[in-house]
């Protein structure tokens, strides 16, 4: 129990640090207008508390209707949620997603066969699935094998930003947010993929540090 405390409380700090990075929404010039733009990252405890989910959030503000329906995963760029369970920022084990054919495919947790920018799609992995993506405005569509879920589809964005009153803050006119602020981001969507593994496939000594990668096949 002590170590769940622990090793929670370290992905939870791992991913305030990734949200405040990852959470571009559109404004990174490397990927402005791109289907590799990662909005956010999240992992946390499942419901079955022997397992851990992560949640990677691509395409952000798209809008309710059309912009939604017609928004697709981009086939050329693969979904990495990188685990380092040895404290060093190098990942140990990744997870990998990619779309194909309106299916969404997973593979891992992996030892990767190389670290940093470059990957290789482990579709030799034992630990894999694929899942039928949802379509906009359908029940979530949900695939499991051997201990692992996913899923892959659009939903509405979670985060909460008040840009306009971060503009003020920036341009000195005011020195904090307003309590309630406005959501920006309230009916817009993203694309979600989401894996969900027992904690046995992490290994390590309890605590871990994890990243999401969008990787654009060359």
């Amino acid at each position: 129990m002590k170590k769940t405390k622990i090793f929670l409380a370290t992905a939870i700090a791992g991913i305030v640090t990734l949200v405040a990075i990852a959470a571009d929404h559109i404004d990174a010039p490397a990927v402005q207008g791109g289907t590799s733009d990662i909005t956010d990252f999240y992992a946390f405890q499942g419901e079955n508390t022997s397992n851990i989910a992560f949640v990677a959030n691509v395409q952000g503000l798209l809008g309710p209707g059309n912009d939604t329906q017609n928004a697709t995963f981009d086939e050329n760029v693969l979904i990495e949620f990188n685990i380092d369970n040895t404290g060093d920022s190098v990942e140990d084990l990744v997870i990998q997603a990619i779309p194909r054919d309106g299916k969404m495919y997973v593979f891992g947790p992996i030892s990767p066969t190389q670290t940093g920018l470059n990957s290789t799609i482990a579709s030799n992995a034992a630990n894999q699935l694929s899942v039928d993506i949802t379509a906009y405005g359908e029940s979530a569509i949900v695939e499991s094998s051997a201990g692992m879920m996913a899923f892959a589809g659009p939903r509405d964005d979670p985060f909460f930003m008040d840009f306009a009153q971060y503009g003020q803050i920036i341009a000195g006119n005011a020195t904090s947010f307003n309590n309630p602020g406005a959501d920006t981001f309230a009916g817009t969507n993203v694309l979600s993929v989401v894996v969900e593994v027992p904690k046995s496939m992490i290994g390590g000594t309890g605590t871990i540090n994890t990243w999401v990668e969008a990787k654009r096949r060359q």
